[in-house]
């Protein structure tokens, strides 16, 4: 199971981030967090498992453990598993409510990350976030 959401939060990952000055920087730590990712059980790399509209291959599972939404995600590319770590530290362990509730545009203004990424990438995180909040609309 993943430690993002449970360990590593969205605040701890707008905290780190806030000490690094250049972008370079930055990138660098949201690449370092993708590795943390655990990898994905090669039977969940399936069709129905990827997101579309990643630029990437992402695969993205979800399971409800008591009312609560887990998620475990995979990627080819390791700025794509870095961003899914900063995604999934604002969603896992969430109930659906919360994560319908949480403003993900807002915590992407303040990690003043969208800007930084080409417009391929910034769709495909779109694209996460909407396949996460569409399971919570779902649950």
């Amino acid at each position: 199971m993943s430690q993002f959401g449970t360990d590593v939060t969205s605040d701890d990952i707008l905290d780190s981030l806030s000490f690094f000055d250049s972008w370079e920087d930055r990138y660098k730590y949201i690449i370092d967090l993708g590795r943390e990712l655990p990898p994905l059980d090669e039977q969940a790399r399936v069709e129905q498992n990827m997101v579309r509209g990643c630029q990437s291959q992402v695969w993205l599972t979800s399971r409800n453990e008591g009312g609560r939404l887990y998620f475990d995600a995979d990627s080819d590319a390791f700025i794509v598993k870095g961003l899914l770590a900063v995604v999934l530290a604002a969603y896992n362990g969430r109930t659906p409510e919360e994560i319908l509730a949480f403003d993900i545009e807002d915590y992407f203004s303040r990690l003043n990350l969208l800007k930084h990424l080409s417009v391929t990438r910034g769709n495909g995180l779109r694209a996460m976030v909407k396949r996460i909040r569409d399971t919570a609309q779902a649950a």
